[in-house]
């Protein structure tokens, strides 16, 4: 596990909120109140608890704005031993965790419900320990070497080149590549590109320049950092940046990952920063 959120939101508006890839996989145990979540080139999913792999691609999630529940953020092998799935399959999308295949001894459906009857977060916090022990005890161990380089590549920000990291573990890169797609959702390319990414952004968001953060994060060059935030977030880097300093975002924005930057409230009205289907 990376953390627990508890979340109570009372808005009069609905909310409408961009997310940005991490290098992390995300289940959220709804107390009641859906979510309408739209992703380019798919179909918009409403859920009340849904489970969404590693991705290379935007997120809009869209709510009444009024939402309860808890965000549980995985690393993504923990995430492949937890569910018994193979995480390609769910790399890129949002779905229901209780229409994954691996049968669980308590429904996602009916954990939430026990989680929102209990007093408080402290408690609430207390049983998902109880549940996810018991889950990833009972699970499909995820590979040593799998976790291995996953540490190797979330240490270097990405930067780490594929066949360096296939010798750190002692595998070939394309044995590499199956395995990690299995345990960690995407190929280590990929996932180095998500890393790359977030570090990116982490920069940025504390007042570094665009062409000393390209350099220090491995890009070609300012226009290749461009390129790749465009395409991973749907905005450039200075239209992120700008949107991050608005008023909008000062009123409940806690962003997935402390001290990161990951997402942007959007402004009620504001089209979508990608086209829907």
């Amino acid at each position: 596990m990376i953390s627990y959120r508890g979340i109570r939101l009372g808005f009069e508006r609905p909310r409408r909120r961009l997310e940005t890839p991490i290098g992390a996989a995300t289940l959220l145990l709804g107390f009641g109140e859906p979510v309408r979540v739209l992703r380019p080139g798919r179909e918009p999913e409403t859920l009340v608890s849904l489970y969404c792999g590693p991705t290379t691609t935007p997120a809009v999630g869209e709510h009444s704005g009024r939402l309860a529940g808890i965000e549980v953020l995985l690393a993504p092998w923990a995430a492949f031993t937890l569910l018994g799935t193979p995480q390609y399959e769910l790399a890129d999308r949002t779905v229901d965790p209780d229409e994954l295949p691996h049968a669980l001894d308590i429904g996602v459906g009916e954990l939430s419900g026990a989680l929102a009857a209990l007093p408080s977060w402290e408690a609430r916090f207390g049983l998902l320990d109880e549940v996810f022990t018991r889950w990833y005890a009972a699970g499909v161990p995820s590979s040593g070497r799998v976790v291995r380089a996953w540490a190797e590549l979330v240490r270097s920000g990405g930067a780490i080149p594929v066949p360096r990291l296939a010798e750190k573990v002692g595998w070939s890169p394309r044995h590499l590549e199956s395995r990690f797609r299995e345990q960690i959702g995407l190929g280590p390319k990929a996932a180095a590109r998500v890393l790359r990414l977030q570090r990116a952004r982490r920069l940025l968001a504390a007042g570094r320049g665009a062409a000393e953060t390209a350099a220090v994060c491995g890009f070609y060059d300012q226009a290749h950092l461009s390129g790749e935030f465009k395409a991973m977030t749907g905005c450039t880097p200075r239209e992120f940046m700008a949107a991050r300093r608005l008023p909008v975002q000062q009123v409940g924005a806690a962003d997935r990952l402390a001290g990161e930057a990951t997402s942007l409230v959007l402004a009620s009205g504001a089209s979508s920063v990608f086209s829907k289907t």
